[in-house]
């Protein structure tokens, strides 16, 4: 797969950076992932908007957009149904460590998903939901204790996790946003618990006025979504994607599911004049 690193194409074994990056030491950058359908990238404009947001809060210095752009075309054009991932580190901000900055962007594989995922629901206490300040909804690089609740997920025998706040509303999973249906209505949990603002739940919400269904966004508890009639995972890679098991409590698979994925699909094809692959 084609990796690009400050513009430069570079072999799979000569893509490297320094070990005094503060990305490698602490973690300390922004990313996305972009969605390539048959070599053609999925909103590129929303990827780039939060990139550019998350790059800003952290004071790191982003290449011109049009470069940008240009390079995620290139690897999506080379990756053919692929992933974009794209991901500026920090450089070096010790004294006596010269690092700079680097902006990778690489085509992937894309990830596996289950036709029908299982959660386990756990405690999110590192979460922004905790956080009033200015990293609520950023993109970083930081991300241990969410792939540590995956792993935690999956050696317990699930898909993935389910994140809560403390007094146990719903945030959303570790890469994943979440929404469900209930009586009718199309339900999801806010921005203003921290969540990222997810570029495929914003596609569902535009799916869902296409549909004339309702949309409330709130502050959920657990037993809300447990009571649902549906439940979808919502991720560049998991499209909509049916959660039909939290916890030890199963969830029904419903119509809406099917529905919301076509619409899904059908902005893709009419965004990118591909054919996008099914989840």
């Amino acid at each position: 797969m084609k990796v690009i690193i400050d513009g430069t194409v570079v072999p799979d074994d000569e893509a490297v950076i320094s070990v005094h990056d503060w990305g490698v030491l602490r973690g300390f950058g922004v990313f996305e992932v972009i969605r390539s359908y048959e070599g053609n990238a999925f909103r590129i404009a929303s990827h780039l908007d939060r990139l550019e947001r998350s790059a800003a809060a952290m004071a790191i210095e982003l290449p011109e957009r049009g470069k940008l752009e240009s390079w995620i075309v290139d690897c999506a054009e080379a990756g053919g149904s692929c992933q974009v991932r794209v991901v500026v580190t920090g450089g070096s901000r010790d004294s006596g460590a010269s690092a700079p900055s680097r902006t990778i962007v690489l085509a992937e594989p894309t990830a596996t998903v289950p036709d029908r995922l299982s959660v386990l629901s756990m405690k999110a206490l590192w979460h922004p939901a905790t956080d009033t300040g200015s990293f609520s909804g950023i993109k970083w690089t930081s991300y241990a204790p969410n792939m540590a609740s995956t792993d935690k997920a999956q050696r317990a025998g699930f898909d993935d996790a389910l994140l809560l706040t403390a007094d146990s509303v719903v945030l959303e999973g570790p890469t994943f946003t979440v929404a469900w249906m209930s009586e009718g209505r199309l339900e999801t949990p806010t921005l203003e618990l921290g969540i990222l603002a997810s570029v495929t739940r914003d596609v569902l919400l535009e799916s869902a006025n296409r549909l004339d269904v309702e949309v409330k966004q709130g502050f959920f508890p657990l037993d809300r979504l447990l009571g649902a009639d549906e439940v979808f995972g919502l991720s560049t890679v998991k499209e909509v994607t049916p959660i039909e098991r939290v916890g030890e409590h199963e969830i029904p698979i419903g119509p809406f599911g099917k529905t919301f994925g076509e619409q899904f699909r059908s902005i893709v094809v009419a965004e990118t004049s591909g054919t996008p692959a099914t989840s």
